[in-house]
This record gives structure tokens, C-alpha cells and sequence, in this order.
């Protein structure tokens, strides 16, 4: 086992020469860039806004948790349907049922998302 230890002498030259690049990148950066300092660099960034007020912590439209709901339930909708897809072929003698099983899963979800619809969570407002 000693012995064969050179053989991982490939993967620490390639990590130490990265690490040594990334060192001399920083370093660079860091010499060569400008050194402007400004009130403006210290404040708080908000996504290119305007400071809104001193404290950080204020509240939040509800719609924006319903809208990031309804985001993970139809994310999730395509999680269930990719493998479904993958192994359909496989499956093909049984093809009718497996069809009508996800035929019935898109109804239901179609369902919820016209309900969804006509109780105006989508309605920005």
C-alpha cells in the first residue's frame, strides 16, 4: 500500500497547482484593481434597490409565499413525470394503463391549477 502511494502523485500536482493558481489570481486582483473606497461600498445591497429602511427585516406580501408554493407543487408535478417518462418505453405491453395513470395525474393537477385560477392566487393585486 506504501508503495503504490506515487500513483496519487498526479492528483495533488493538479490540487496544488490549482490552489496556486487561484492564489496568484486573488493576488493579482488584488494588486493590480482599484482602490476606490466609498461610503456607498459599505451600505447594505438590496438587489439593486434603493435602502428601504434601516432595519432588514420587514414583512412580506403573502402572495409571495403562495406563488413560491405553487412553484414547488408544479417543480415537484415534473419531478413525478420525468422518471415516468424514462421508463415508459420500457413498460410499453402495459402502455394503456400507464398512460391513463399519468393521464389521470395531469387531470387532477390541471384541476388544482384552475382551482388555483378562479380563487385569484395568481392575480397580482
Amino acid at each position: 500500500m506504501e508503495g503504490e502511494l506515487y500513483l496519487f502523485s498526479p492528483i495533488a500536482l493538479l490540487l496544488g497547482l490549482s490552489i496556486l493558481t487561484a492564489v496568484i489570481i486573488v493576488g493579482f486582483s488584488a494588486l493590480l484593481g482599484p482602490k476606490r473606497n466609498q461610503s456607498s461600498k459599505l451600505d447594505i445591497y438590496e438587489c439593486g434597490a434603493p435602502l428601504l429602511q434601516e432595519n432588514a427585516r420587514q414583512r412580506y406580501s403573502v402572495k409571495y409565499f403562495v406563488i413560491a408554493m405553487l412553484f414547488i407543487l408544479f417543480d415537484i408535478e415534473v419531478a413525478f413525470m420525468y422518471p415516468w417518462a424514462v421508463v415508459y418505453r420500457k413498460y410499453l405491453s402495459n402502455g394503456k394503463f400507464i398512460l391513463a395513470e399519468m393521464a389521470v395525474f395531469v387531470l387532477v393537477l390541471l384541476i388544482g391549477y384552475a382551482y388555483v385560477w378562479r380563487k385569484g392566487a395568481l392575480e397580482w393585486e
